[in-house]
């Protein structure tokens, strides 16, 4: 006779704050440990904001992290928005009735790959406020943000009114130069206190700087960013140490950020997690012009309208493997509930051993109330050659031999084992001595494994082996009293019950041997070759004035879009000109000849004009793709708050060698100072940094090109031809290989170059170039609410056949009718040395670049996704020149299902 069915997954409803302490997370409900899954309502239209959230929690996963960019809900200074697909405050409503907890992340930095990291572009044009620092012209924008902001959380705090069960100050703040941390923090944490947050303010380290990160300011908690790589052996010994530092200080190791592959975040489990929250697990979209620029890694990268990093559910909804990864450690996390909750982080001192690969220092939880779970990472590939095949089936499988007793392990798997683990909450008074598979359910009589190879078991000191399960029949064995069921993963992420006698329940019961089904052809693309395109091919621009430089396009009023800079110069003799700063798009037409579009993120180019002469007509369009999100030095426009626009021009007049005549100074170099070329002193002591030192005089502005920099250098420079006095100034600054220039006033300067001694390295040259400005120009602006105004009007059009052609800076406004689709459509413009804007449903999608570009990251940089319902796609089509001509050759549309 079989027992009542009992169902899986039941949650109690909260009444009590949140506490936190060395032991974990202890809700109103009791200890739970967390998992949770970055979930972006700006990067979603609002139509699918409660699908996407269901999504998270039929996962498994029990909260979402969500940042607050303070530039998306405060579009230009002191305009606020907080309606449409900006009402975050219906989004934390959609959470809590969905069933989820909220991590809110307001910032005022968030970093998330967008705008400027969401600090608003025209704080750049306050030449005293200083971002992420303890300065009050930067707080006092703060503070405007927060006063909007915080209250929304507020009245949403768990558990009275709302899941909002963390308020996270900053982002990663230990990867930036903040001069006063404990007063930075102070402030922000003083803020959220005035405005009533209640629930842990937490500070999350990017970098393992738990000081760097919150200041070690009272009341605000450390949490870590941990993005290692999958494969790592040595994974648990970094992350235990955090743990124990942690632990130290009555907290736990609260994983805001890491990887979303769930063999390594069972590993950040058995080390000690209380939550664990793989960044970016539902990915979204950079609508618009909200993507940042310049990110990691090589300088120059574009953040693609795709925003996707492989998480369990894709751009477009779609569900991968990774989702039932989840779903089958959220039944282990509940299944073992307060006792894995409670949970401290500990090396087995189980006798371990295994014919696999695995980590270097394997990790285990002492569970409350007695007995361990290990995490046995196998890391070898499915397919992987030479490894131990033991008891296991399948390829790669291998075999792990624990306190004596050899087990299956699957290649590509993390199986969390139980050790001496007391029987007695499942109403038996036996022990679970060993268990080589997830414990998924567990009831009177009852445990439930999942598992792709056989299953060891032993109860007491009986052993038994369950044999591999196969899809609707599990494989079962009894012991000391005990009914032992084995699930194929795939069934135990559809177990809804379990009767006493093995009897199990799924969500849709499957044949015990299915047909195979045949895959569904996925629908062929279809190729757009007609387009209407409008008669009025140029968008309306806002007159902006005269200026004796190039003004930045934020001093414009031009947070988001582009702006044009026209002047006329005489080009007699002048061969080439200087770029200085130009950033983010520049594409330059001299003479009304066209020249190589420019992304450079503001490094100087040299442009040859030896093809004009006399005096001639200079245009620029510089499109602003996203302001920096990460603080690189490299780059002028990678820094954070840095300003876009066309920088400035020069005309060059003279270029002259100055790699002669330089004095040396360091290693046994003495009085008087001998004069070598730059680089060229020669001493045993390779790595020891050498200054080589003289002065160079300019009648005009100039700037200093140092060829063959590969290692940054540091370089002083002091006006006037004596050193350092009251009398004159000293900067320093470090010159990269990616912009190796330093501008200099007219007048005379002692230069200062110091790099270590490299006999096998090529030297450096250096030349000098006497400079002009450009001057007076007229400027005229767009911004992307203008731009978006222009798209979505009805305007007059004829049909047009595709390919079209365009000729470097000619643009093409072309209207397309769309066919109805569930989720939305995928349009992928194929052609060379083109830039393509959408917009659909009175809003800007995206934007794509194809042919010669710079490096992208994010997900599919060649598409555009229209959501579905948003009608009316507008493309604006610009030509760039480039190694080949224009041209737009065909549209291609994809369904997004």
């Amino acid at each position: 006779m079989s027992h009542p069915t009992t169902t899986l997954g039941q949650d109690t409803t909260p009444d009590q704050g949140i506490a936190l302490d060395a032991r974990g997370i202890r809700f109103a409900g009791g200890p739970r440990l967390v998992l949770c899954a970055s979930l972006f309502y700006f990067r979603l239209p609002r139509e699918q904001w409660r699908a996407r959230l269901a999504q998270v929690r039929a996962s498994g996963y029990t909260c979402v992290d969500v940042y607050l960019p303070w530039n998306f809900h405060e579009t230009a200074p002191g305009r606020w928005s907080f309606e449409g697909r900006r009402d975050v405050a219906a989004f934390l409503d959609l959470a809590q009735e969905e069933g989820l907890y909220v991590i809110a992340r307001p910032g005022p930095y968030i970093c998330s790959e967008w705008d400027g990291g969401a600090l608003p572009a025209w704080l750049g044009l306050d030449p005293q406020l200083r971002v992420r620092q303890h300065e009050p012209r930067f707080l006092d924008r703060v503070t405007a943000w927060f006063d909007q902001a915080l209250p929304l959380l507020a009245e949403r705090q768990y558990p009275a009114n709302g899941p909002v069960i963390m308020v996270q100050l900053e982002n990663e703040l230990d990867f930036f130069d903040c001069e006063d941390r404990t007063g930075y923090l102070t402030a922000l944490r003083d803020q959220a206190v005035r405005h009533g947050i209640t629930v842990p303010l937490i500070a999350c380290s990017g970098q393992g700087d738990l000081e760097g990160a919150t200041g070690d300011v009272p009341g605000v908690v450390p949490a870590c960013n941990f993005y290692p790589d999958d494969d790592s052996p040595h994974i648990e010994p970094e992350v235990r140490r955090y743990a124990e530092l942690l632990a130290e200080r009555d907290l736990p190791l609260l994983i805001t950020e890491t990887n979303r592959r769930h063999r390594t975040l069972r590993r950040l489990l058995a080390s000690g997690a209380s939550l664990i929250a793989p960044y970016l697990q539902s990915s979204g979209w950079n609508f618009g012009y909200t993507p940042s620029a310049g990110n990691w890694g090589r300088p120059g990268n574009f953040m693609s309208h795709g925003y996707d990093f492989g998480g369990y559910v894709s751009s477009t909804g779609t569900e991968r493997p990774e989702y039932a990864e989840a779903q089958l450690l959220a039944r282990v996390i509940d299944t073992l509930g307060p006792r894995l909750a409670l949970a401290t982080p500990t090396v087995p001192h189980t006798p371990f051993t295994t014919d696999f690969p695995t980590s270097s220092s394997p990790s285990a939880l002492r569970l409350d109330g007695g007995g361990l779970l290990l995490a046995v990472p196998h890391l070898g590939t499915r397919t992987g050659t030479g490894m131990g095949t033991g008891t296991g089936t399948g390829a790669g499988a291998g075999t792990a031999v624990v306190n004596g007793v050899p087990v299956a392990v699957a290649a590509d798997s993390c199986p969390l084992m139980l050790v001496d683990v007391p029987l007695g909450p499942w109403s038996h008074e036996g022990t679970l001595t060993l268990s080589s598979a997830d414990l998924v359910a567990a009831g009177e009589g009852l445990l439930v494994f999942s598992s792709e190879v056989p299953v060891t078991v032993v109860v007491g000191d009986t052993r038994v082996e369950i044999p591999a399960p196969e899809a609707g029949a599990p494989g079962r064995a009894t012991a000391e009293g005990l009914t032992l069921v084995a699930l194929t993963p795939a069934d135990a992420v559809r177990l809804r019950a379990t009767d006493r006698d093995g009897t199990v329940h799924l969500e849709a019961p499957a044949p015990v041997r299915p047909a195979p089904a045949p895959a569904r052809p996925a629908p062929a693309p279809v190729e757009v070759r007609r387009a209407r395109r409008r008669v009025d091919t140029t968008a309306p621009e806002r007159a902006a004035g005269r200026h004796e430089l190039p003004p930045t396009l934020e001093s414009l009023g031009v947070y988001r879009g582009r702006g044009t800079y026209r002047t006329t110069t005489d080009l007699t003799g002048v061969d080439e000109l200087l770029l200085v700063g130009a950033a983010d798009i520049v594409d330059l037409s001299v003479a009304g000849r066209a020249r190589p579009t420019i992304a450079g993120f503001g490094a100087t180019r040299r442009i040859d004009v030896r093809d004009a002469t006399g005096s001639v007509d200079i245009e620029a369009v510089v499109e602003i793709w996203g302001h920096a999100n990460f603080d690189d030095a490299r780059l002028p426009a990678l820094r954070l708050g840095a300003l876009r626009g066309l920088g400035t021009l020069w005309t060059v007049r003279e270029t002259t060698d100055v790699s002669a005549l330089w004095s040396v100074h360091g290693h046994w170099a003495g009085r008087p100072a001998p004069l070598r070329e730059l680089g060229g002193w020669s001493s045993t002591r390779v790595g020891v940094p050498v200054t080589y030192t003289r002065e160079i005089r300019s009648d005009t502005a100039a700037a200093l090109h140092l060829k063959g920099v590969v290692e940054p250098v540091r370089m002083t420079l002091t006006d006037g031809e004596q050193p350092t006095t009251a009398h004159n100034a000293e900067t320093t600054r470090t010159v990269h290989a990616e912009d190796p220039w330093i501008p200099l006033p007219a007048g005379t300067h002692r230069i200062s170059i110091t790099l270590p001694h490299h006999p096998s390295g090529g030297g450096l040259r250096a030349e000098l170039l006497t400079l002009d400005p450009v001057t007076d120009w007229t400027c005229t602006a767009q911004d992307d609410d203008q731009l978006t105004a222009f798209a979505t009007e009805a305007t007059p059009g004829q049909e047009v056949r595709l390919p079209l052609a365009l000729a470097p800076g000619e643009e093409a406004w072309l209207d397309l009718g769309l066919p109805p689709s569930h989720d939305g459509l995928l349009l992928r413009p194929d052609g060379t040395q083109i830039r393509v804007t959408g917009w659909a449903g009175g809003e800007c999608v995206g934007r794509v670049w194809t042919g010669d570009r710079p490096d992208f990251s994010g997900g599919d940089a060649d598409v555009l996704w229209i959501p579905p319902g948003w009608s009316g796609l507008t493309l604006l089509v610009r030509g760039a020149a480039g190694p080949k001509a224009a041209e737009l050759r065909v549209l291609r549309l994809e369904s997004a299902d």
